[in-house]
C-alpha cells in the first residue's frame, strides 16, 4: 500500500490520493471522502461493528427480510466503483415491528405490515437457519434403529446378515422399515423365522418380530417389546413436499449408527416406470441425500423433524440419485395392515397415461379423430384376459368418469378404487370421433409381487 500511495502522490494531486486510499481500505471498512476548497480535504474510515445477533435468528422471530438491519450501497470515487456494507442502528421501539426505509422524492412505499406466523412449523419452512438441520436430526434421531437379520446360504448355513434401518413410530414398539430388509421374495427369512435384532441409538438391544410385510411397496412392520419408554418419530405429509425442499436421510449405512446426511427433494413423483421397474405403478420421492447400503428402511425427514418417506433404494452407477417411499403411501399401507393384515390392491389390467391440454393437442395433430377432451386418462394398452379386457376397454379410450366422478389423473382413479375388489364400477370413456361409452368393470386382487 505504501508503494501505491507514493506512486499516486507523485503523479497526481490530492484527488487521486483519496481514490487510492479508498481502494486500499475498502476490504476492511468504509471510507468516506470529501474535498472542499474552503475546508480542505478530509478522509474518514469507519469500521463496521459486528453484531452478535444472527440475521437468520431475527428472521425466525418474524421479520420479513432475512437481514432488515443490513443495507448495501454502491458509491464511486472518480471512475472507481466500490461496494460497501453499512451497519445501521437498530430501530427504537418494538423490535418486531416492520422496518420501512425513508421515502425519497414522490415515491410512496406502503408498509406491508408484520408477518403473521401461524405455528413453529411455518417458521422453519420459511428459513433454513444454522441449527435447522441439526434440530431436525436431533428430533428424529433417537427413534432410528439398526436392524440385522441372518442370511441363509446353501444347506441352511448362515452367511452373514442383512442390515438395514428402521424408525420407531409408536410407543408400543412399532418399527417402520423396508420389506427387503426383513424378508426375501419367498417371505420371511428362513434362518430368522421372523426375528430381527434391533439396536437403538442409546445402545439398548431387542429381539423384534416381523408383523407385516408388503413386497410390492417394500414396506414392513417390526414389533419390539420394552418395559421402559421408547423414543418415537412423527409421520409427516409427503404431499406438501416440493422439488428443492430440504430433507435429511437418517439411518445406519454399513452399520454405522446415528448417520445423518442432508440434501434436497429432487422429484416428488418419480414413477417406477421411469426407473425401469415393471409391475404395478408406484411412485417415489427422489433425493440427492447420500444413501448407502444399510440406509434402507431409514426415514427421509423434513426440516420439521417429521418422516416424509422411507429410504429404500439408490442408483449404483450415479451419485445423488436416491429414492424413498412417500409417507402418505406408507400411511395407507399401515392402515391396510391394521384392518386386514395385508395390503389389498385392485387390478384392472390397464396401462394409463395422464392427459393435459398440450398432450391432447399433440395427439389431435397426429389423429384428428382423437377425442375432444380437456382432461382425462388415456388407455394406450389393455392387458389381454384382464378385467378391463373383459369389460370392453380398447386402446385409445379416454377415461373421463370413474364410478360417477370426473377424473383427470391415474392417482384419482387409484384413490376412487381404494381396496374395492370384486365390486362392479361404472366407467365412462370417450373414444374416437367423440363416441361416449359406459363400461362396467370388476377389479380383481392384484398379485402381491407384481
Amino acid at each position: 500500500m505504501h508503494r501505491l500511495l507514493r506512486k499516486v502522490s507523485i503523479s497526481s494531486g490530492a484527488q487521486n490520493l483519496i481514490r487510492a486510499v479508498a481502494i486500499a481500505t475498502a476490504g476492511s471498512g468504509i471510507l468516506y471522502a470529501s474535498s472542499n476548497s474552503e475546508y480542505g480535504t478530509r478522509i474518514s474510515l469507519s469500521i463496521p461493528v459486528i453484531s452478535n445477533e444472527s440475521p437468520s435468528l431475527q428472521f425466525l422471530q418474524g421479520f420479513r427480510e432475512p437481514s432488515p438491519f443490513i443495507s448495501s450501497e454502491k458509491w464511486k470515487l472518480g471512475k472507481s466503483a466500490i461496494f460497501s456494507s453499512r451497519v445501521s442502528p437498530a430501530p427504537s421501539g418494538d423490535i418486531n415491528s416492520p422496518v420501512s426505509p425513508a421515502p425519497s422524492g414522490d415515491i410512496k412505499k406502503q408498509d406491508p405490515g408484520p408477518v403473521e406466523v401461524k405455528d413453529e412449523a411455518e417458521l422453519h419452512r420459511r428459513c433454513l437457519g444454522r441449527d435447522t438441520i441439526a434440530n431436525a436430526a436431533a428430533k428424529v434421531g433417537p427413534a432410528v434403529v439398526n436392524l440385522a437379520v441372518p442370511q441363509v446360504g446353501f444347506h441352511g448355513i448362515t452367511m452373514g446378515q442383512s442390515i438395514g434401518s428402521g424408525t420407531i413410530i409408536d410407543e408400543d414398539g412399532t418399527i417402520l422399515t423396508c420389506a427387503h430388509v426383513v424378508v426375501d421374495l419367498q417371505g420371511i427369512h428362513r434362518a430368522s423365522m421372523g426375528k430381527v435384532d434391533v439396536t437403538l441409538q442409546d445402545g439398548r438391544t431387542f429381539e423384534g418380530t416381523v408383523l407385516n410385510a408388503d413386497l410390492h411397496s417394500d414396506i414392513a412392520i417390526v414389533k419390539i417389546n420394552s418395559k421402559t419408554p421408547l423414543p418415537t418419530a412423527k409421520l409427516g405429509s409427503s404431499s406438501k413436499l416440493r422439488p428443492g425442499d430440504w430433507v435429511l436421510a437418517v439411518g445406519c449405512p454399513l452399520s454405522l449408527q446415528n448417520t445423518v446426511t442432508a440434501g434436497i427433494v429432487s422429484c416428488v413423483d418419480r414413477k417406477s416406470s421411469d426407473l425401469g421397474l415393471g409391475g404395478m405403478r408406484r411412485e417415489y420421492l427422489q433425493t440427492d441425500c447420500a444413501i448407502n447400503v444399510g440406509n434402507s428402511g431409514g426415514p427421509l425427514v423434513n426440516i420439521d423433524g417429521e418422516i416424509v418417506g422411507v429410504n429404500n433404494m439408490k442408483v449404483l452407477a450415479a451419485a445423488g440419485l436416491g429414492f424413498a417411499v412417500p409417507v402418505d403411501s406408507v400411511a395407507k399401507i399401515i392402515e391396510h395392515f391394521n384392518k386386514k393384515g395385508r395390503v389389498v390392491r385392485p387390478w384392472l389390467g390397464l396401462k394409463m397415461l395422464d392427459l393435459n391440454q398440450m398432450i391432447v393437442a399433440q395427439l389431435k395433430e397426429r389423429d384428428p379423430s382423437f377425442p375432444n377432451v380437456q382432461r382425462g386418462v388415456l388407455v394406450p394398452m389393455v392387458t389381454p384376459g384382464s378385467p378391463a379386457d373383459r369389460a370392453g376397454f380398447r386402446p385409445g379410450d379416454v377415461v373421463i368418469k370413474f364410478d360417477g366422478r370426473p377424473v383427470g389423473s391415474i392417482k384419482e382413479i387409484i384413490e376412487i378404487m381404494g381396496d374395492r375388489v370384486g365390486k362392479p364400477l361404472k366407467v365412462v370413456v370417450q373414444r374416437a370421433n367423440d363416441n361416449v361409452v359406459v363400461l362396467t368393470v370388476t377389479p380383481e386382487e392384484a398379485n402381491p409381487v407384481m
